[in-house]
């Protein structure tokens, strides 16, 4: 199936049911989503997912949010999204990408090392001093923010 990305607009409705499926706090979502670099995906005229860009020092920009609707997933859409976000970051003059995802996240951290991303540290306790509720996902106690880098001013993206 074919996507179609398009940049968030103001007047675009803001699209929490997908970014809440990646962050659960509605307050880190619209800190960052006001600051950020908001892209949506669209299979047809249907909103499958999307992925917001921040910039966070000179020449870098992170993935703070993507996410591919719960009725799509399993079907690819996921690396599209990143491999898209990379294509975006270079577009916008960035040399290096990060994301950054819950110890928990097995299938994340797969997709990301996956997609080119390296493991470049471990943020202890992230997710115990920022959210107030305890999060768990495939039985692990959600506590450490895994950070992943990628060096993408020599690479080629991929289309």
């Amino acid at each position: 199936m074919e996507l179609t990305y398009k940049t968030y607009e103001s007047a675009d409705p803001i699209p929490y049911d997908l970014l809440l499926l990646a962050d659960p706090s509605i307050e880190m979502v619209d800190d960052y989503f006001r600051r950020g670099h908001c892209v949506l995906a669209y299979c047809g005229d249907r909103l499958v997912g999307e992925f917001v860009l921040i910039p966070t020092r000179p020449a870098t920009v992170e993935i703070v949010n993507i996410a591919v609707d719960e009725g799509v997933q399993g079907q690819g859409f996921g690396k599209r999204l990143v491999k898209q976000a990379i294509r975006e970051a270079k577009r916008l003059g960035a040399k290096t990408i990060e994301i950054g995802t819950g110890n928990s996240s097995v299938m994340q951290l797969y997709l990301y090392q996956k997609c080119g991303f390296r493991i470049v540290g471990v943020d202890v306790d992230f997710f115990v001093r920022h959210y107030e509720e305890a999060i768990e996902e495939n039985g692990i106690p959600c506590r450490d923010m895994i950070r992943l880098a990628m060096d993408i001013h020599h690479e080629q993206a991929s289309h």
